[in-house]
């Protein structure tokens, strides 16, 4: 389960829940279940993070996938311009192209470097960002179960403890 579907869960579980009596904007709700569910969303995190880090994996592999192959062209480059080197009749010719590849792989090198890492940079916002509304949402219900517990005297002595249990953990 994600953590999406996790928060939808107790989105249900609120809606779900009785009403206080001449309050109705206060809910009773199963304490019991609405724990497991915050367990259940602090046990997804690590996941996203990995998600995370499997983005800055790929980003590096990309980048050295890169750089080998600009080695690659380079060497292909000083290889041919080798060959046209050793004939005496268009060295001049030869030189002139040797430098036009050369140019041209390195270009292409930090081209496509500047691509990976703009790639990369867009994936790790963008799974911040989702990192970001996901905490939001979890402290906005982090906050309402607090508040449901600070004023539901019906829930009793377990209530007091739960809301001691929360507090104590920040």
């Amino acid at each position: 389960m994600n953590i999406d579907e996790i928060l939808d869960e107790m989105d249900e579980l609120l809606d779900k829940s009785a009403s206080v009596p001449f309050v109705s904007h206060k809910k009773i709700i199963d304490g019991e279940r609405m724990r497991e569910l915050i367990n259940d969303i602090r046990l997804n995190m690590p996941h996203e993070l990995k998600e995370a880090k499997k983005i800055e994996f790929d980003c590096q592999r990309i980048l050295n996938e890169a750089k080998i192959n600009a080695e690659g062209v380079i060497r292909k480059a000083e290889e041919r311009a080798a060959q046209i080197v050793s004939r005496e009749a268009i060295i001049a010719e030869a030189k002139q192209k040797a430098i036009d590849i050369l140019r041209k792989a390195q270009d292409s090198a930090a081209q496509l470097q500047k691509s990976a890492a703009l790639s990369v940079a867009k994936m790790l916002n963008d799974a911040e960002n989702s990192h970001k509304r996901s905490l939001e949402d979890i402290r906005q219900t982090k906050d309402k179960l607090q508040q449901t517990l600070k004023n539901s005297p019906a829930l009793g002595k377990n209530a007091v403890n739960a809301q001691k249990d929360i507090l104590d953990q920040n």
